[in-house]
């Protein structure tokens, strides 16, 4: 059983962690006075968090699946203020304890061979395969006016799809919000939601589904419900550290949620009958040569831990994972960051875990797991396909 003194030990020490990092790595909804106090006391110095993140592993007071959620969860928050306390710890090893995943430089044969798949995929034209997908974007590009009545029709039909693979409580409600950040979903509880979309750049209307799945139904916010009712009886689950396990988990899950709601080319129908959004290629086929190249990404997250200069970083993003100027620029100032260098390397790493444990004949068993289960990434690699 977890006792109330132990609970708010463990939160005190993630919202300790998490305010050396700026706020943004804890998903929080424990009780607000803990919030508060910590708010309201000296930063505590990272070599004390390391040691405090050890006595508390060391008596985590239930076993099974909870306590392994538990370990990992300590374990990353450990590796995490080890890191604070000395910037010298190598940046691979100290992801590697992070998220629970070797981690180790994608081969440029996997990116060339997304790049090959993209161009099978993408409309025929002249240009390399970074100049056809961004003239690809471009060609969808949907008027900012137009964009948060798109995002409503998406969320409505990707939650009813998510109702037919998993029970949904019947008053899911789904705000829509455009905003310069990144797209993300977010969950407040009561089966309320905010599905925030960026307006940094035009947004590519051949992304709708990719985007509202993912942030949403069957993705993010879905997960966050699901776990919020299944799990209701398990309070640690309200206290959930990003840069960890669970999370490399939440991405594929993310990254996967499109063609789990609309296999095959259901997406691209979806856009064309329901939307007027004609989308010329493969879509299915580009989304999923998209998503090995967030191997890329992760590569350039290892070379900002080596420490190498910007336009080392920029020239493979350029290179393999095709980004334009104003992509790069972005993508730089992520990667500067130590806390979002690590947990980028998720996104590949879950994707590829997910790719290989989903294609089973009990798939849609398995999105419900992922959906109302705590599950980490040893959970998939020691279960055969």
């Amino acid at each position: 059983m977890v006792t109330q003194d132990w609970l708010r030990a463990y939160a005190t020490l993630a919202l300790r962690i998490d305010r050396h990092l700026g706020g943004g790595a804890l998903i929080y909804d424990g009780p607000q006075e803990w919030r508060a106090a910590v708010a309201a006391e000296e930063p505590i110095p990272p070599a004390r968090l390391v040691e405090e993140c050890g006595a508390l592993q060391e008596r985590i007071p239930v076993d099974g699946e909870r306590g392994a959620f538990l370990a990992a969860q300590l374990t990353a928050m450990r590796a995490t203020s080890l890191q604070l306390a000395d910037p010298g710890v190598p940046f691979a090893e100290h992801a590697r304890q992070c998220l629970g995943v070797p981690i180790d430089p994608v081969p440029e044969d996997l990116l060339a061979d997304a790049h090959s798949r993209l161009a099978s995929a993408l409309p025929p034209g002249p240009g390399s395969p970074a100049e056809r997908l961004h003239a690809w974007q471009q060609a969808h590009a949907v008027p900012a006016d137009r964009l948060p009545e798109l995002v409503r029709r998406a969320i409505a039909e990707t939650v009813a799809r998510t109702r037919a693979i998993v029970e949904l409580p019947a008053d899911v409600d789904v705000d829509v919000r455009l905003d310069p950040g990144p797209h993300r979903g977010h969950y407040a509880g009561g089966n309320r939601g905010t599905l925030h979309v960026s307006d940094a750049q035009p947004f590519n209307g051949a992304d709708l589904l990719y985007v509202v799945a993912h942030e949403g139904f069957p993705g993010h916010i879905a997960e966050s419900l699901l776990k919020d009712i299944h799990l209701a009886d398990r309070p640690e689950h309200r206290i959930r550290f990003m840069i960890s396990p669970p999370f490399v988990v939440s991405e594929g899950l993310g990254l996967h949620a499109q063609e789990i709601a609309f296999p095959g080319d259901e997406a691209q129908r979806w856009l064309t009958d329901e939307v007027g959004i004609s989308v010329g290629g493969d879509l299915a086929a580009i989304h999923d040569a998209r998503n090995a190249l967030w191997g890329a990404w992760g590569n350039a997250a290892l070379l900002a831990g080596e420490g190498r200069p910007d336009a080392e970083i920029a020239d493979h993003l350029t290179r393999w994972a095709l980004l334009t100027e104003a992509e790069i620029s972005w993508a730089l100032g992520f990667l500067r960051s130590p806390g979002m260098r690590s947990y980028v390397l998720g996104y590949f790493h879950g994707w590829r875990l997910l790719r290989t444990w989903l294609d089973h004949s009990d798939r849609p068993a398995r999105v419900r797991r992922l959906l109302t289960e705590p599950v980490l990434p040893a959970d998939l690699a020691d279960s055969s396909p």
